[in-house]
């Protein structure tokens, strides 16, 4: 990667830790609030409502952050300073000056029109006039590829043009999608770094023009580290064993049912929360936990303190407006969690073998591969190659943080939640 490496070396690059659990929806709002998990809240990227057993997974709104945005503390220091968050997730009606996601809208047909959520709200109409509707079957998915980190790019250059802001934030997601496909050390992960690079490049080139290059500052976060994986844990499969997990029998196939389940689990790469019908009772807490601590694959699990201590809880146990779940369950650095509950795949819901992220009771990297004979996604977890989320406890620094200039800051490494700081510090606030 050229640029970033040259990035760095007129700059710096330190050892950045994203801490736990390193997965998108948590590492970005520590990123974007200044603070911990235990404090935004944000614990995974689905949100489970545990007073009305709603699950929400990757839409929730700008507001579900329970600590204020680094634009929204740059604006209330200085009103005058103009702000984007290009990208963000969990970012819509966020008040920065400029904000762009994808918001699908969905017609009485059954069918999708693809749309951006943006402010203002006519930008998207804009920019689709320039550069075409952004690309979502680029951005997850069997085909997913740079096309749609090149589209967030291009489009945030377009919305800058006629006023820049003075601090944007850009999510480019490139890096996920080979690197869990084949693998993080395959020749496509090495191939989508290039690409990435060179689309950085241009960012930095482009948006420099627009707003002189002297008193541009670029700060770049990596998210987090993919490392490959040979092993799959399938948590809501023990829990079902266990007689803990409900399903309904539906035409559609099983559907897991978490008002009548006693235990489930959001399972989130590496990472699992598992929700207890009464997270108080810590008998139930106990045969919960001990029922994951000899499986093959299981690193951690964590329980009462051990979630205070690993910053996931302010209060335990957690209370009913509580995110995290009562036990959470961390995998080894070479396996994953699939948030498969059925026993029979004859049984599996026909959202399975689709793309449907919203549907699915966890994450599924299954969807970066198609089943050209069954003509959709398939349940082969085998085909996972690469994950994240566990943090290893002799490398929790794991990923970078480079600056265009020396000096930023005078640590030696950085936790995510310090980067904020810095942002404010470079505008005075």
């Amino acid at each position: 990667m050229p640029r970033l490496a040259s990035l760095a070396a007129s700059g710096m690059c330190l050892p950045l830790s994203p801490g736990l659990p390193a997965v998108t929806c948590p590492v970005q709002a520590t990123l974007t609030t200044g603070t911990r998990v235990r404090d935004h809240q944000i614990v995974a990227n689905g949100i489970y409502d545990r007073s009305t057993h709603h699950l929400e997974m990757w839409i929730s709104p700008d507001s579900v952050h329970k600590a204020p945005r680094i634009w929204d503390e740059l604006q209330a220091a200085q009103p005058a300073l103009r702000t984007a968050a290009w990208f963000a997730l969990q970012s819509k009606y966020a008040t920065a000056d400029l904000v762009c996601l994808p918001a699908p809208k969905h017609n009485p047909d059954g069918s999708e029109t693809m749309w951006c959520h943006t402010r203002p709200e006519s930008l998207y109409e804009k920019l689709r006039e320039k550069l075409g509707d952004f690309p979502l079957h680029k951005f997850w998915g069997p085909i997913a590829g740079i096309e749609s980190s090149r589209w967030i790019a291009r489009s945030f250059v377009e919305a800058s043009r006629e006023n820049p802001p003075h601090f944007a934030y850009v999510y480019l997601p490139h890096l996920d999608y080979a690197a869990q496909r084949s693998g993080p050390d395959s020749q496509p992960a090495h191939t989508a770094c290039g690409e990435l690079d060179a689309e950085i490049g241009k960012l930095i080139d482009d948006f420099g023009t627009a707003v002189g290059r002297d008193p541009l500052v670029v700060l770049v976060a990596g998210e987090y580290r993919i490392r490959p994986v040979s092993h799959t844990l399938f948590p809501n499969r023990i829990l079902r064993t266990a007689g803990l997990l409900a399903v309904i029998d539906s035409p559609e196939g099983e559907l897991l049912d978490r008002q009548a389940s006693q235990a489930w689990a959001l399972a989130d790469h590496q990472v699992s929360h598992i929700y207890l019908r009464d997270g108080s009772d810590q008998n139930s807490v106990e045969q919960v936990a001990s029922l994951f601590r000899d499986q093959a694959g299981v690193g951690q699990v964590l329980a009462g303190a051990e979630l205070l201590a690993a910053d996931l809880l302010a209060v335990t146990p957690p209370h009913t407006a509580s995110r995290c779940g009562d036990i959470v369950v961390v995998s080894t650095l070479d396996s994953w969690q699939s948030y498969y509950y059925w026993l029979d795949d004859a049984r599996a819901p026909a959202f399975a073998r689709t793309v449907d992220i919203h549907r699915k009771p966890g994450y599924d990297p299954v969807e970066l591969h198609f089943d050209r004979a069954a003509g959709g996604i398939p349940l082969d977890v085998s085909l996972v190659k690469g994950s994240h989320g566990a943090v290893d406890p002799a490398d929790p620094y794991e990923t970078v943080f480079i600056a265009s200039q020396p000096g930023i800051t005078t640590a030696g490494s950085l936790a995510m939640h310090e980067i904020a700081g810095i942002i404010k510090r470079l505008f005075g606030v």
